[in-house]
This record gives C-alpha cells, sequence and structure tokens, in this order.
C-alpha cells in the first residue's frame, strides 16, 4: 500500500510501465467533471471507473483484494477511510475470477483517511476496505491497473 498526494503520483511510475499512463491521463482529464462511469484507457490492462459510492460505517465495509489489478483510488468529494490487512493475515474465501475480486469477513486492522488531493495504491497483497465516511455518497475515481 501506498499513500500519498497526486502530485507525487510520478515519483511512482517505475513500479509498474501503465502508471505513466494514470499520470498522463489525471494530467489531461478534470477527474471531479467527469459523470460516473468507466472509461478503458489501455483496454482490460488500464481503466478509470468514476463512481459514486456509498458511504458506509467500519462494520459494513467489506475487506477486499484482487489477483490480477492493482487499484490507485482517489476521493474526489470529500475525505474517505479506508481499511487495510496485509493479505497474508486474512482467511482465504471463494475468488471471483470474473470481477477479480476476494471478499473476506471481518474488519480491518488498520483505518487511514485520504483527502481529496490524496491517492492510495493498492497492490494485490493488500486487504482493503474503501469507503468508509460518515457522508452518505463519496465521488471518487478508481484506476485499475494490471500488475
Amino acid at each position: 500500500m501506498i499513500i500519498d498526494t497526486i502530485e507525487n503520483l510520478n515519483k511512482y511510475i517505475g513500479i509498474n510501465p501503465l502508471f505513466s499512463k494514470v499520470v498522463e491521463y489525471i494530467n489531461n482529464n478534470d477527474l471531479c467533471a467527469h459523470e460516473p462511469g468507466k472509461v478503458e484507457i489501455e483496454g482490460k490492462d488500464l481503466f478509470v471507473n468514476y463512481a459514486i459510492a456509498k458511504g458506509k460505517s467500519v462494520d459494513e465495509a467489506k475487506i477486499e483484494s484482487h489477483d490480477v489489478m492493482i487499484d490507485i483510488q482517489i476521493p474526489l468529494s470529500c475525505p474517505e477511510t479506508m481499511g487495510y490487512t496485509p493479505r497474508k493475515n486474512l482467511t482465504e474465501t471463494e475468488y471471483n475470477a470474473a470481477k477479480d475480486i476476494t471478499f473476506y469477513p471481518g474488519v480491518a486492522e488498520k483505518y487511514v483517511t485520504i483527502n481529496p488531493g490524496e491517492f492510495v495504491i493498492f497492490f494485490p497483497q493488500d486487504g482493503h476496505a474503501p469507503c468508509v465516511s460518515e457522508n452518505p455518497e463519496i465521488k471518487k475515481v478508481i484506476f485499475k491497473v494490471k500488475a
């Protein structure tokens, strides 16, 4: 997991060859002005989901992980708290290959709040529980990057 400000995202482009395309996309698009939906940047290897997610309590937010994709999550409208548990500490449950997601029971070990103007990167080894907020809705973008 990596947490930083959007202006520093370019410092992480060496981690994955597609991260430079994410930086380029952010620099050339107004993320806040986009309507909800999916935009393919590099086909199934890199796309962005513009979402309006429901704010959840810690107990409602499900821990999830992805085998194929890396998440770069950016809250736009308000701070968003996200749970984190190393995947090695989670009890394996059924993986949904079609949606590249595994859900886990329980609550996360740690929580961190990400503000607009910041991002968090979750890798396949990172269990995460997004969308914890007292706000009823969170406008956010989630870049899905092939690991």
